[in-house]
């Protein structure tokens, strides 16, 4: 059965860290550009990150750039989010998913096949 599983999220503090993880089961990220987006209350998804298969490039969304990080550990078939100086505005459920589009500034899920159940982030102020 393929599936991404995402952990990590919970409720934080304005100006703190989360880190973020997906892992593919039956699925092999190291093939995929692999993505996050998010959903908050209300409004429609958005991209957040997406770091390339080959070269490992990465790409953010204009909102998260300078504060979040992406990364990929292919020995363990996993993808990392590191999101520091969190605001609430980043309240969301996020998720990740393959395989995602990078541009400047924006993270398109239009070929996006593949989805995990999701992970709750809550910031406070």
């Amino acid at each position: 059965q393929v599936q991404l599983v995402e952990s990590g999220g919970g409720l934080v503090q304005l100006g703190g860290s989360l880190r973020l993880s997906c892992t593919g089961s039956g699925f092999t990220l190291d093939y995929y550009a692999i993505g996050w987006f998010r959903q908050a209350p209300g409004k429609a998804r958005k991209g957040v990150s997406c770091i390339s298969s080959n070269d490992g490039r990465t790409y953010y969304g204009e909102s998260v750039k300078g504060r979040f990080t992406i990364s990929r550990e292919n020995a363990k078939n996993s993808v990392y989010l590191q999101m520091n100086s969190l605001k609430p505005e980043d309240t969301a459920v996020y998720y990740c998913a393959a395989p995602c589009l990078g541009y400047s500034g924006y993270v398109a899920e239009e070929f996006a096949g593949y989805w995990g159940q999701g992970t709750q982030v809550t910031v406070s102020s």
